[in-house]
């Protein structure tokens, strides 16, 4: 059973950082990319940043310049530093893996259960 476990949510005033991990367990092979995705109420849910194992990054245009992914393949984990927060990243923010459970499989998305960013204005 893979589970991916997310933390470091909360809620913070604008212009503040906060930190993301998530962190995934269980009998896993390999884990190729990983990334984060954010839905505010009522919108769907957007890719926010992704970096592949070998440390490869790409960011949605709303971030840039402001959050940094990055991961620790020694831990599977992976992380969001979002610095300069802003009332529009209000969202729950969800951790997914593009990971294979053993070396003939096919590799599958999982997803965390999320974690809430409250910013405040």
């Amino acid at each position: 059973q893979v589970q991916l476990v997310e933390s470091g949510g909360g809620l913070v005033q604008a212009g503040r950082s906060l930190r993301l991990s998530c962190a995934a367990s269980g009998s896993i092979f390999c884990i190729n990319a990983m990334g984060w995705s954010r839905q505010a109420p009522g919108k769907q849910r957007l890719l926010v940043a992704i970096i592949t194992r070998g440390g490869t990054t790409n960011y949605a245009d709303s971030v840039k310049g402001r959050f940094t992914i990055s991961r620790d393949n020694a831990k599977n984990t992976v992380y969001l530093q979002m610095n300069s927060l802003r009332p529009e990243d209000t969202a729950v923010y969800y951790c997914n893996a593009d990971l294979r459970l053993t070396a003939s499989d096919y590799s599958y998305q999982y997803w965390g259960q999320g974690t809430q960013v409250t910013v405040s204005s």
